[in-house]
């Protein structure tokens, strides 16, 4: 049976970026994809890019990088990834002040412009005008993340990677030694074996004895067939709940609840928000569960008709639209930064996940960890890396 070079567990944007930069450097690649068409993060992302947002050296640069990749991806990978920058509007509460929203805001590496509500209204005039107070605006990445994840996936392919549609159940663990991995019918082998599989990573981490600080939320959203009209912009609101959430879900404090399913260790929120891609349909949400249990059920009705009433409060136009109720996995890791190379203590096994930015930071980073594992050195990899948690 064949050993490769490199095993990727996980076909969404991060193991197929990854795989493709392993592939490029004349590894043998097998990248294994549970779902014929993707169910997860990748496939339920907004799609944005948020290349302004960086707030520390190291973000400043993942997202510097991550743009100047994306504007010349479609290229790279002949493929169309709908690649395009529009503008973000985040959405101020009609009770909140606007110059304190903004004030949180200077610290990023392109800080929005406050506008009033009139001059919202006209770049985007979907808005209900009775709802906000202003909002935040600035240049914004968009890509089709499915059509990105494929033309990645394709272009893996084509310099000689492996793709099968695979559910691994297990690590093939020797010892202090990662040795593949094992599926429902065969078993895979590898000198190496990344981890790439969102917010299933933990489990199957914690399914073969290894400890991880990697979490997962439980996402919901509302997807739209093609619409006679068009919201221009990308709609969020200014005081994302989403990071604080994560950010209280990761405290040692109640790590210990996450070895169990059962617990929901901090409240449910709701960021109202939409996007629209070009071909006409919409997505909009998104709702955000912290249950421990990775297969949690969650009850569909409800939470529809929470996210169409947030929604429908900000752009009236969307609450009634036809639209399909989706619900997936996303992965995180601690401060706001992914978990990202080799695992303390056992050979051969390696994390490329909890990625809390994924579409900006997964391309950059691949390029970094490929490079990292080829003995070149970097000065960020070994910053998110497992083995300092």
């Amino acid at each position: 049976m064949k050993t490769y070079d490199w095993i990727m567990v996980g076909g969404g944007i991060t193991g197929a970026a990854l795989g493709y930069e392993l592939v490029k450097k004349g590894f043998s690649v097998l990248l294994l994809e549970k779902d014929a068409t993707l169910q997860g993060a990748t496939r339920y992302s907004y799609g944005g890019l948020a290349y302004w947002s960086g707030t520390s050296q190291l973000t400043r640069q993942l997202c510097q990088e991550g743009i100047e990749i994306y504007r010349r991806l479609s290229e790279e990978l002949d493929a169309d990834i709908q690649f395009r920058e529009l503008d973000l509007v985040l959405t101020i509460d009609a009770d909140d002040n606007p110059q304190v929203v903004a004030e949180r805001y200077t610290h990023c590496a392109i800080p929005p412009t406050l506008l009033s509500v009139k001059d919202a209204c006209e770049l985007e005039p979907l808005l209900n005008e009775t709802a906000i107070a202003g909002v935040l605006t600035v240049r914004h990445g968009h890509i089709h993340p499915e059509k990105t994840t494929q033309g990645y996936t394709e272009a893996f392919r084509r310099a000689g990677g492996d793709v099968q549609l695979k559910r691994v159940t297990e690590l093939l663990r020797n010892g202090d030694r990662i040795q593949g991995v094992k599926t429902p019918n065969q078993n895979y082998h590898a000198a190496n074996t990344v981890i790439c599989a969102g917010g299933l990573s933990r489990t199957l981490l914690q399914a073969t004895g290894i400890p991880v600080r990697l979490y997962f939320t439980h996402a919901e959203l509302i997807e739209t067939p093609p619409v006679d009209f068009q919201l221009r912009t990308l709609v969020m609101p200014a005081n994302t709940q989403r990071f604080e959430l994560e950010a209280k879900a990761s405290i040692a404090e109640v790590d210990a609840l996450w070895n169990e399913p059962g617990y929901e260790p901090v409240s449910p929120i709701l960021d109202a928000g939409a996007i629209q891609f070009l071909d006409g349909t919409l997505r909009i949400g998104q709702l955000s569960r912290v249950l421990t249990d990775p297969y949690a059920g969650v009850v569909a009705e409800a939470s529809e008709a929470a996210i169409r009433a947030a929604v429908g409060n900000v752009l009236p136009h969307l609450e009634k639209l036809p639209g399909t109720w989706h619900h997936c996995l996303v992965a995180f890791g601690t401060n706001g930064l992914p978990v990202v190379g080799r695992i303390n203590r056992v050979e051969g096994a390696y994390v490329f996940s909890g990625f809390t930015n994924p579409l900006v930071f997964a391309p950059p980073l691949a390029k970094r960890f490929a490079n990292w594992v080829t003995g070149q050195e970097d000065g960020i990899i070994p910053q998110l890396s497992p083995e300092q948690l």
